[in-house]
């Protein structure tokens, strides 16, 4: 799912980055958000979550480097974005981004990988057995975030068991469950609390792995 940044964007941001004071935001802090600003995400991983009425939470997605987040790219009230792991994160007008064709266009190709991550969270949905939602997630968010090391793939942030199962739609006690089957089976380990998924569990070809 993941695709290099447009050279022109890389070119642009690389000279706001030298410009500019990014702001940074440790590993559970949530990001200041404005009706008229983008972020973009520079290093790092950040969830987007919303709250139901019933005050269950749902994680709407993750966001990693190059990826825009922000409040004029969502109509979801109430809406939130918490940094995963340590991140910087460069703000740019809605204004300033609509004038520069080159950070207009790297910020399309980006929220086209965004809407390719939500519409592949949404086809979760569609599998009927929660083992199946659980292991389908993991490999998702190991394709797009993933660390090739030795052993596997390594998904570069400890995400909760209450965060995977708002995610699945089902129990923190099933997803602990669940990912003891997935160890016995032989495709998941942990290691310092990252989950690292079998490398074989992946084909090469579209990951260029």
């Amino acid at each position: 799912m993941a695709a290099l940044a447009p050279p022109e964007f890389v070119a642009v941001l690389e000279q706001l980055y030298r410009e500019r004071t990014l702001t940074p935001y440790p590993a559970g802090q949530v990001i200041s958000l404005r009706l008229d600003e983008l972020l973009i995400i520079c290093r790092g991983v950040v969830q987007l979550s919303t709250i139901q009425p019933d005050g269950g939470e749902t994680l709407l997605g993750l966001a990693g480097p190059s990826m825009p987040v922000g409040l004029p790219l969502t109509t979801v009230d109430p809406y939130w974005v918490t940094a995963l792991t340590d991140v910087d994160v460069l703000p740019l007008a809605m204004a300033e981004v609509e004038q520069s064709p080159e950070l207009m266009a790297g910020v399309c190709r980006h929220l086209i990988l965004r809407l390719q991550q939500t519409e592949a969270w949404l086809a979760l949905a569609g599998k009927r057995l929660v083992a199946d939602r659980l292991r389908h997630l993991l490999h998702l968010i190991a394709q797009e975030f993933g660390q090739v090391e030795p052993q596997g793939v390594r998904i570069p942030v400890r995400l909760t068991h209450h965060q995977l199962a708002t995610a699945t739609g089902t129990t923190r006690v099933t997803v602990t469950r669940l990912l003891k089957e997935f160890k016995q089976e032989g495709w998941l380990r942990t290691h310092q609390r990252y989950l690292i998924l079998s490398i074989d569990q992946f084909a090469p070809a579209p990951y260029g792995w």
